[in-house]
């Protein structure tokens, strides 16, 4: 299979899942600590890691650590089709109310005036910071 293929294909694949879906969907306002993505989504770190090493092999997905924080953002694909079926589906999950709640429940752990212990020291996402 072409490297273009098994681009186009590993990216539908990274799509094709509901957990991705909301990580990407969480990402959609900026940059965010995985802390964050293990508290919305009620799910491990160690899946939550999984799942967003798959987004970046697909291309959506960037990371930067900062001490011993991951922060993840999302990334627009090189391939110019990519690019372009990518900025729809994160328009159809800016407009989904199941990934609203999502976003809102974010907004909630990241302007918490306290957070809770477990999230204590992480950093807040930039964008939603209060």
């Amino acid at each position: 299979m072409a490297k273009k293929e098994a681009q186009m294909e590993l990216l539908f694949r990274a799509l094709a899942d509901r957990t991705r879906l909301r990580l990407l969907n969480l990402m959609g306002a900026g940059e965010v600590c995985v802390c964050f993505f293990v508290e919305v989504l009620g799910t491990n770190q160690p899946k939550i890691s999984r799942h967003l090493a798959y987004l970046r092999r697909a291309g959506v997905v960037a990371a930067r650590r900062e001490g011993k924080w991951m922060h993840y953002r999302v990334a627009t694909p090189e391939d110019e089709h990519a690019a372009r079926v990518f900025a729809e589906v994160m328009k159809w999950l800016g407009e989904d109310r199941e990934m609203q709640k999502d976003r809102v429940r974010l907004e909630n752990f990241c302007c918490a005036p306290r957070l809770p212990v477990r999230l204590q020291g992480a950093p807040r996402p930039a964008v939603i910071q209060t």
